[in-house]
């Protein structure tokens, strides 16, 4: 990476001449820690009471952060995207919405795709679109036919089987509960200042209703789950995600991901870490600042975050197994191709330790079997 100045000697020499020139050259994988260490942010640049390091003076409620952000752009890709566990029977469930605005020109479309993964067996999808884009009404904040989405209800149907029947059908009411989660940093999100990025307006919401397979019905009632956005370019180099409900309102929510612009690609990725205990989001301040203390390992089927921050540190170990993971493909606005590989039935360790006067110590921990969701995923 470099970049080239030049700076004009007013008195000395003519107005506008180039009197002296330099090149600046930056190794960005050697020193992008301590570059983004010393980002600061004009305070004109973010919205009222989102400096870094500073929790905003006022976060709107879930419902403010859903309606679609996209304005007509061409190049855009907007995601929602809902999962939960029936604690009952521990099937999962995912629900993705899709609003593509392909870079060439042509119309936007709206298409996605649904999941089911029972505790017994392989899991289960169908997608649904695409359909031109249409502007939602009556409330909605997404609509692709007749899957609908609104602050408060999920409905649709999908896929076709051999018969002509519906092969999935679903209707569930969403009850959010707790304060959205900042993934990325507030102002990444209202501002678009980044190639792409992620929200949780809703990280601790419940879902009652009903989700039809087959001859199948499943009966969710008061399943915890979360709801997710994503509004960007498209879709990142590399990435892994998990959403982990931890109970009685707390939850852990990762975003690692590679941009695919120039120069950046090749870097390792970028762990965005949100733990959220007792009502207290952790780690402190921006969270794109704080990425640069984590570091991720991303195997197969295992991966896991590490790092520290204050006088605490956090290990994550995501576990996929192969057997409880759908993979699904992507087309991105301007028409490259990537894969997910997908689980809503996942295992995750989660442990969370303090430094104090006798050295480390375990504050918190927790293990979930087969109900952390989570995703790694790749251009190909």
């Amino acid at each position: 990476m470099h970049t080239t100045f030049a700076e004009t000697m007013t008195g000395q020499a003519r107005l506008g001449a180039i009197t002296g020139a330099a090149q600046l050259r930056f190794d960005l994988r050697r020193r992008l820690g301590r570059l983004l260490a010393s980002v600061r942010l004009h305070p004109d640049a973010l919205p009222p009471g989102a400096l870094p390091g500073k929790a905003p003076a006022s976060v709107p409620p879930a419902r403010a952060y859903l309606p679609s952000r996209w304005r007509g752009q061409p190049g855009r890709l907007e995601v929602w995207y809902t999962t939960l566990t029936d604690p009952a029977t521990g099937t999962g469930f995912w629900l993705h919405h899709e609003l593509v605005a392909p870079s060439g020109g042509q119309r936007a479309y709206t298409h996605g795709w649904v999941a089911l993964f029972p505790p017994d067996g392989a899991p289960v999808m169908a997608r649904f679109g695409p359909q031109p884009w249409r502007a939602p009404g009556g409330g909605a904040v997404f609509v692709c036919g007749d899957v609908v989405m609104t602050p408060t209800a999920l409905r649709g149907a999908a896929g076709a089987g051999h018969n002509g029947r519906t092969q999935f059908a679903w209707d569930l009411a969403a009850n959010a509960s707790g304060a959205p989660l900042f993934t990325f940093p507030r102002w990444a999100w209202e501002r678009e200042l980044l190639p792409a990025a992620q929200i949780v307006p809703a990280p601790t919401a419940r879902f009652t209703g009903t989700v039809q397979y087959g001859q199948s019905t499943v009966e969710y009632d008061g399943a915890p789950g979360g709801t997710a956005r994503i509004y960007g370019h498209g879709n990142a180099q590399r990435w892994a995600w998990l959403h982990a409900d931890l109970g009685d309102g707390d939850v852990c929510e990762v975003v690692a991901a590679v941009s695919t612009r120039p120069g950046l690609r090749f870097l390792p990725p970028l762990p965005l870490v949100r733990l959220r205990v007792d009502g207290e989001d952790l780690p402190a301040g921006d969270p794109l600042l704080a990425a640069r203390r984590f570091r991720l390992r991303l195997d197969s089927p295992r991966w896991t975050v590490r790092g520290r921050f204050g006088d605490r540190r956090l290990s994550i170990t995501v576990t996929q197994p192969p057997r409880r993971t759908v993979s699904v493909d992507y087309t991105n606005p301007d028409g490259t191709r990537a894969v997910c590989h997908n689980s809503e039935r996942a295992d995750a360790a989660i442990t969370l330790d303090r430094f104090g006067p006798d050295g480390w110590r375990r504050e918190r921990s927790w293990t979930l079997v087969g109900t952390a969701h989570a995703e790694v995923g790749a251009q190909t």
